[in-house]
């Protein structure tokens, strides 16, 4: 087979090892685990401003920091989220709750192509601002 192929084409075919074009419905598909589709919606909500992590305790021991904990249900097309996370205090909460629901919608959509239905968000402490060293 000789001949060009245009930009428009090439973007949309690629050669097989035998020099025939393959179709993009011919090549696979891409399963994204629900674990890195939660991994996305957590590091989301962790960088929207006012959102903080937590030292986690178990037991009195320390065992590191988390922030945003999310849960996933439904299908790829109509995910709903469940996140739960601690805001900074004092943080404007409804501004803040809504900042990050726009944030895992968008970051969902642009990575991995799935539509959010629903993010319900549940604030569970609010954290105020670390105090500043004193002088003596």
């Amino acid at each position: 087979m000789t001949g060009t192929v245009d930009a428009a084409e090439s973007a949309a075919t690629t050669r097989s090892g035998h020099g025939s074009v393959t179709e993009p419905s011919e090549r696979g598909e891409l399963r994204i685990d629900r674990g890195v589709l939660r991994s996305i919606a957590e590091h989301a909500a962790d960088s929207v401003p006012n959102c903080v992590r937590m030292r986690r305790r178990v037991a009195g021991v320390g065992t590191g920091e988390h922030g945003a904990t999310a849960r996933l249900t439904g299908p790829e097309r109509q995910l709903r989220i469940r996140l739960d996370l601690a805001l900074r205090y004092p943080a404007p909460i409804a501004e803040t709750v809504s900042a990050v629901r726009e944030r895992v919608r968008t970051e969902l959509e642009r990575m991995a192509d799935c539509r959010v239905s629903t993010v319900d968000v549940t604030v569970t402490a609010l954290v105020p601002r670390p105090a500043a060293p004193r002088v003596e």
